[in-house]
């Protein structure tokens, strides 16, 4: 399989939501400011609609689009037809992120090590959601938390969850 810790990144509001329409349901800067400390050097791996809705590799990362088409390619990218392929081209990496979307995250959960996870205490409308996964083969082992500012202000939790 793999040496590297395989690692889940998302952000999700109270109802499962983490998107709506290929793009995200809020406006949280400092969960992109979180993503991008933790995935800033690493292989992140994500499915082609999710690359779509960035539009380009994120910079200082190694950007893994799984997709099923054989022919699709994207300059500065790396472009392959499944999650054991997207941990081959990133042999040799200590961490590779999974970050999204919601089919990716679901053949995910299978193999992950650790899931960080932007739990926002807020419903959001979605149309793609973060699959269900069984708690019970997981532990919580950091909870940080957040509120943001303004009249329409939410709580935001940094949570970490590791495979028992």
């Amino acid at each position: 399989m793999s040496d590297s810790r395989i690692s889940i990144i998302s952000a999700m509001a109270a109802n499962r939501a983490i998107g709506i329409r290929n793009t995200l349901p809020w406006q949280l800067p400092e969960d992109l400011k979180h993503f991008k400390a933790l995935t800033m050097g690493h292989h992140i791996v994500m499915g082609r609609k999710t690359y779509d809705s960035i539009g380009k590799p994120l910079p200082g990362r190694d950007t893994v689009i799984v997709t099923r088409n054989a022919d699709y390619a994207v300059p500065g990218c790396l472009a392959v037809n499944s999650l054991d392929a997207a941990l081959t081209v990133s042999h040799g990496d200590a961490e590779v992120f999974f970050v999204g979307g919601a089919e990716l995250y679901r053949q995910a959960l299978s193999i992950a090590h650790r899931i960080y996870l932007t739990e926002i205490q807020r419903v959001f409308d979605g149309d793609a959601f973060f699959p269900e996964f069984d708690t019970s083969q997981w532990i919580e082992t950091a909870r940080d938390k957040h509120r943001t500012e303004g009249p329409n202000g939410f709580e935001y939790h940094f949570v970490i969850y590791d495979r028992k």
